[in-house]
């Protein structure tokens, strides 16, 4: 129905979807090679003969018929375009590259493509309830990674150590592996806000950041927990570490349906302002998640999307003192009724790990 809706708005006869996500949303399919064509009515699903019988098994319970490719799915695309009539093709010039728009041109003809700008992508933003459980699985399962990993944290083991040691532990719990590169960034590295797992040995007095999530099912989680290893924090430890805490909890109290996202990041912004670390929060609080880890919609100060029930928003703010260490504390909030549930149960209070 949506990508009904969709076709009538643009006011075209058809939608190529080629993205990998978009491919996942739509038609379920899981695998690398394959494209959409929807009508309004009716939906068609192109790829070799090493995805046909997945392909059936995956998109025909969504609608979509499955045409096994010979020649080439551009040459068999054309035929379906040109034998249906169509004269308005939607497509998502975002995801799509020179070369693929190149064959287009060439080989759909007297076709005028339009362009679908984020449409598709700001179709997945309010996510149905089956949709939310899995990304509650995906969450489950990184709670009990974190708490799986905590022992592990120990003087001289490596960054890279504890990624795969919660990557393997993603997979043997039921997920498909991590949603994006783990970040695990210690001491002086926390202050990275995308400090990936490196060959850095743990050591202590200092923070140890942990940002990681989980796929489940084709969904994301999205959670990040700073621990502080060792008998000494500072009375900075403490106090950055506080404020980024109190930022967090005063912005998942906030999120309920109607507020702007500019209005929620303003929350967590003007607190971490007064406590005079301003400066040091330099990314957004926040963003979509869903069959991929950055949707629609962002939370930041210049986003004036309203939040809707449904809507699945990551909270994270954070400080980030570099040369010394940074704070980020993460969880994932769909936005109900009544306010913002939150699906993640680690604690977020700070964890001294002697």
């Amino acid at each position: 129905m949506k990508l009904k809706k969709l076709i009538e708005d643009y006011d075209i006869e058809a939608v190529l979807i080629s993205s990998k996500y978009s491919l996942r949303y739509f038609t379920g399919f899981t695998g690398t090679t394959g494209i959409a064509l929807a009508f309004a009515e009716k939906r068609f699903f192109f790829t070799d003969f090493r995805y046909v019988v997945q392909a059936k098994e995956q998109v025909e319970p969504n609608g979509f018929t499955v045409v096994k490719v010979e020649r080439g799915a551009i040459d068999t695309l054309a035929e379906y375009i040109k034998n249906s009539g169509v004269k308005k093709l939607g497509v998502e010039d975002k995801h799509v590259t020179i070369a693929e728009y190149s064959d287009y041109k060439s080989k759909f003809e007297d076709i005028n493509f339009v362009s679908l700008g984020d449409s598709l992508e700001k179709i997945r933003m309010i996510k149905r309830e089956d949709e939310i459980d899995k990304i509650k699985k995906a969450v489950e399962i990184a709670d009990e990674v974190f708490k799986l990993v905590v022992p592990e944290i120990k003087e001289g083991v490596t960054e890279k150590y504890l990624s795969n040691f919660m990557e393997y532990h993603m997979k043997r719990l039921g997920g498909e592996g991590p949603s994006f590169e783990t970040i695990i960034a210690s001491n002086y590295r926390s202050a990275l806000p995308h400090g990936v797992a490196s060959d850095k040995k743990i050591e202590k007095e200092g923070f140890v950041k942990f940002d990681f999530g989980v796929y489940y099912d084709g969904y994301v989680s999205d959670i990040t927990r700073t621990v502080y290893y060792g008998e000494n924090p500072s009375e900075k430890h403490l106090e950055i570490y506080n404020i980024v805490l109190e930022a967090q909890k005063l912005a998942c109290s906030s999120v309920k349906p109607g507020i702007t996202c500019s209005e929620l990041d303003k929350i967590a912004r003007d607190y971490i302002t007064e406590k005079g670390y301003g400066d040091y929060f330099g990314h957004g609080l926040g963003h979509g998640i869903g069959v991929e880890i950055h949707e629609f919609p962002y939370v930041n100060a210049k986003t004036e999307t309203i939040l809707e029930e449904g809507m699945i928003i990551t909270i994270e703010p954070g400080i980030y003192l570099e040369g010394f260490g940074g704070v980020r504390i993460e969880d994932d909030v769909v936005v109900r009724k009544n306010g913002g549930e939150i699906l993640n149960k680690t604690s977020k209070e700070l964890m001294i790990l002697k």
